[in-house]
């Protein structure tokens, strides 16, 4: 009993620093930021002043902010198209590059070397010279004209055509994530199903997808986070714009973050349900 309790106590001494960590970096300015949303903050020559001002920037935000809540529902749908898209490119090029082809390792770096050198000022230069799009797209419509033809459909269509390659340029963690899982899976249950006759798409849908069905939450998860946080989103822009606006700063600017996360985490919990739902069909 002496030395579980003494083991338990060396356990938190060596952890203790992460606690400690955490609680200053992490959780107090997380509470801080919660409740600089309900208050007007200004900076003057004596610090920090603030006002409690209760739901009226959430308020303000919801009823008053056009551009933010239009901006959230374009994330939403674009969430909605890019993830699926993003998901479906890397588990089919990680399967292909599990293959025993010539050249593999090459392709997967060329497939990680976008995570490596793209930044936040290479996108935007290369989406300013249109180079983020399928080669000849901008010849046949815009991303506006299947917009006023079918509304938000037309305008998620556009957006993803139009900004193809750079969807796939966020590929690179989640296929190498992928490759792994692929690479661990047991091979004797392939060799039992070719046995009973099973045809390479039978065993794809049958044993390697619903295998893999814990690494998609995994990339998904990711997938989001990375999205959500990219510098160039107009969600992050808009937050970062006005912190510093004079009329609304930083009390107004993080109840528009914490919405912000409450969208994010609805949208994590809707992929995380049906990818649960999949996976429980499946072992049915």
């Amino acid at each position: 009993m002496k030395l579980t309790a003494r083991n338990s106590a060396k356990g938190y001494f060596f952890i203790s620093g992460w606690i400690i960590g955490f609680l200053i970096f992490t959780l107090i300015p997380i509470i801080r930021t919660f409740w600089f949303s309900f208050n007007r903050v200004r900076f003057t020559a004596d610090g920090i002043k603030e006002s409690f001002i209760g739901l009226l920037n959430y308020k303000n935000a919801f009823l008053m902010d056009v551009a933010f809540t239009d901006g959230l529902i374009n994330y939403a749908g674009q969430m909605a198209v890019f993830i699926p898209v993003i998901i479906t490119f890397s588990l089919i090029a990680a399967i292909l590059l599990t293959k025993d082809i010539k050249g593999k390792g090459f392709f997967r770096t060329i497939f990680f070397l976008p995570v490596i050198i793209t930044s936040g000022p290479v996108m935007k230069q290369l989406i300013e010279q249109n180079a983020t799009s399928l080669p000849g797209i901008s010849e046949y419509f815009s991303v506006q004209e299947l917009a006023n033809e079918f509304g938000l459909l037309g305008n998620l269509l556009g957006t993803v055509l139009s900004s193809f390659i750079m969807i796939l340029w966020f590929c690179g963690v989640q296929i190498l994530i992928f490759i792994a899982a692929i690479q661990k899976l047991d091979q004797s249950m392939y060799e039992a199903a070719s046995i009973d006759g099973a045809s390479g798409w039978q065993s794809f849908w049958k044993l390697t997808l619903p295998a893999l069905m814990p690494v998609v939450g995994v990339n998904v998860l990711y997938t989001l986070v990375t999205l959500s946080g990219f510098s160039l989103n107009t969600i992050v822009q808009k937050i970062s714009t006005d912190m510093y606006d004079i009329n609304r700063g930083i009390g107004y600017a993080t109840a528009l973050s914490v919405i912000y996360f409450g969208v994010i985490l609805i949208i994590l919990a809707v992929f995380m349900l049906f990818i649960n739902g999949r996976r429980k069909k499946a072992e049915r």
